[in-house]
């Protein structure tokens, strides 16, 4: 990707233009509550960029410091493996963020695709990320927030540039500096001193790359588990190992690596200048194993579907939550009192208590001594392309493919259908064993399994006999790559009731579809309100 060299200023925002007399505005790449991502052309040059386009009039004074913090720390960034600012403009009531426009997708999505990968190709692409976080330290910057859907690719072409994104999570920091900035990154990459609330710094980014490490090696994560508090104890812990028989193949050099950015005190933890100066790092032709790795390749690809449909059971209770919103009612979507509400670009679970039980191993949590954690972004690849939206959240859109998003209208349909008639053999086929919910009758618990459903068949829908109508309005569908999809929808269902007067009752639904062995099934689902009867599923 050519960069531009601008004709004015970018040490600083410009409000003394108007965004529009540089850059011709295209399409949309994606959309978050107050912000959306547009690729644009700068009129002089031709060149494309993104523009992540912030409505400052619904800012508070707390968004925007953050949104010039981010700005600011954008600005001093310049280097070929971060994704770069290229403008920032005021401009009307909205602020013009212009980054660079990755074309390449993910990193770890593109190593799937791959014929060949090997450790030394691992090495290669831990180098890039190093040499960004370096960059950053180096310029008193610590990112925070280090995963692998921040990890992207400069373009499609082989051997393109590792760039790192979204500095939202980003602080400023003096020198070694070591204070508490507040709770702040992604669980499953979250460093031991954060977990305990201790002071830290720069040593967090190395921690979260040893993370990175351990999963472009094997395709898994060093520390794992479905309860977030068991997980946090093995953080705390250092609780990790190297299992046979895939570990069997990986180098002694790539392992001590790993142990080095893994150490749990932060004092003893290499550095990102010296991991770079690492043997497994600077002499990988020596090294490094040149062996291919396809059992790497097929979990990575298993770690990458269930890193999108965990993002995409969020993206269903925050379009739930968009629906209700719009009549006025607040919808709680964990049993542990907590209620999501929105905030520029991002979405923020409010808890009342510390916990944070409801994050997702893709989702980033932030909590700066206000008891406010950040649900941010599951970030999918739209129109193919990676832009550099930082803070580009739940809403983005996939590839237009009318055909697979109507597959997935009918397929909801037809699941309805089977609700309305009782029709349990139907839904069994549609559903998966192990499908999620939320829905009013639960009074908030997460329902996993087919119990809970299978009671209203029995009891309820077998029983009526009186004619049930479900209609679905305004669907709307995102692609979630080719084997999953979300769709939100306004069911209204129309019966008679027990004095013979019909009765219509709206509800508002979200429901997620994954191909299985080129079958579809609805693996979670999340409903708002509470119809009366007949109750559904």
């Amino acid at each position: 990707m050519r960069e531009s060299h601008l004709a004015f200023n970018m040490a600083t925002p410009t409000s003394a233009v108007k965004f529009s007399d540089i850059y011709e505005l295209k399409e949309e790449l994606g959309k978050g509550a107050f912000s959306i991502v547009r690729r644009c052309v700068q009129k002089a040059t031709g060149l494309e960029f993104a523009a992540k386009i912030i409505n400052t009039k619904k800012l508070s004074a707390r968004d925007h410091q953050k949104l010039e913090r981010e700005a600011r720390i954008c600005r001093l960034l310049k280097h070929p493996n971060i994704v770069r600012l290229h403008d920032s403009i005021q401009d009307d009531g909205y602020h013009y963020l212009v980054f660079d426009l990755v074309t390449g997708g993910e990193l770890f999505e593109d190593i799937v695709a791959r014929e060949f990968y090997s450790e030394a190709d691992a090495s290669h692409c831990m180098q890039q990320i190093l040499e960004s976080v370096n960059y950053c330290h180096q310029h008193g910057i610590v990112h925070r927030d280090l995963k692998p859907e921040n990890l992207l690719l400069a373009s499609k072409a082989k051997g393109a540039a590792v760039k790192l994104a979204d500095f939202g999570l980003a602080i400023e920091v003096q020198g070694d500096q070591q204070a508490w900035f507040g709770f702040a990154g992604t669980p499953g990459y979250l460093s031991p001193e954060v977990l305990r609330k201790d002071p830290y710094g720069k040593p967090v980014d190395v921690w979260a790359c040893g993370v990175i490490l351990y999963i472009l090696l094997v395709g898994y994560p060093p520390f794992w588990d479905e309860d977030q508090h068991r997980l946090y104890a093995q953080i705390k812990a250092g609780a990790y190992d190297y299992p046979s028989p895939e570990w069997d193949t990986v180098t002694p050099e790539a392992k001590h690596l790993i142990n080095s950015m893994l150490t749990v005190n932060p004092a003893k933890r290499i550095t990102a200048s010296e991991a770079l100066k690492h043997p497994w790092i600077c002499q990988r032709e020596r090294v490094a194993s040149v062996v291919h790795r396809q059992e790497t390749v097929d979990c990575l690809k298993k770690f990458n579907a269930r890193r999108k449909l965990k993002g995409a059971i969020l993206t269903t209770m925050l379009a739930t939550r968009n629906f209700s919103i719009n009549k006025g009612n607040v919808i709680p979507v964990t049993g542990n009192g907590s209620q999501v509400v929105s905030s520029p670009g991002r979405s923020l679970n409010v808890k009342k208590n510390d916990g944070i039980k409801e994050s997702t191993d893709s989702s980033t949590i932030e909590d700066e001594d206000t008891k406010v954690m950040r649900l941010v972004d599951y970030k999918r690849r739209s129109f193919g392309q990676h832009c550099a939206s930082f803070g580009q959240h739940f809403t983005s859109f996939g590839p237009h493919c009318s055909g697979r998003k109507q597959e997935i209208i009918k397929l909801t349909e037809q699941l309805l259908q089977a609700i309305t008639s009782g029709n349990y053999e139907d839904y069994t086929h549609l559903v998966d064993p192990h499908l999620t919910s939320f829905e009013p009758e639960a009074l908030g618990n997460l329902i996993v399994g087919m119990d809970f459903h299978k009671f209203y068949f029995d009891h309820v829908f077998s029983k009526n006999n009186k004619p049930v109508n479900t209609s679905i309005l305004n669907p709307h569908v995102h692609l979630l790559g080719e084997d999953a999809a979300c769709i939100a929808y306004v069911r209204l269902t129309q019966y008679i009731d027990r004095n013979g007067l019909p009765v219509t009752i709206q509800s508002e639904e979200t429901r997620i579809w994954q191909r299985k062995d080129t079958k579809w099934q609805n693996v979670h689902f999340h409903r708002s309100s509470c119809s009366a009867m007949p109750h559904g599923k």
